[in-house]
């Protein structure tokens, strides 16, 4: 039998998930959410990049125009 993998779109990336997503390195996206450019959500003893937030706001920026 062949095996299956499911992906899942979930609302949080690791810094280095949202490097592959995007193609930028994770030293870039660690610049981005130091500097504010990207939000984040703390989960524990981690920092997750809110992929939810982040589309949102780029939808609402899109519609303004």
């Amino acid at each position: 039998m062949e095996e299956q993998s499911i992906q899942m779109i979930t609302p949080l990336a690791t810094k280095e998930r949202f490097s592959e997503m995007t193609g930028l390195g994770v030293e870039v996206v660690r610049g981005m959410i130091e500097k504010g450019h990207l939000p984040t959500v703390k989960t524990g003893k981690y920092r997750l990049i809110n992929l939810a937030l982040l589309y949102q706001d780029l939808l609402k920026e899109a519609w303004e125009k």
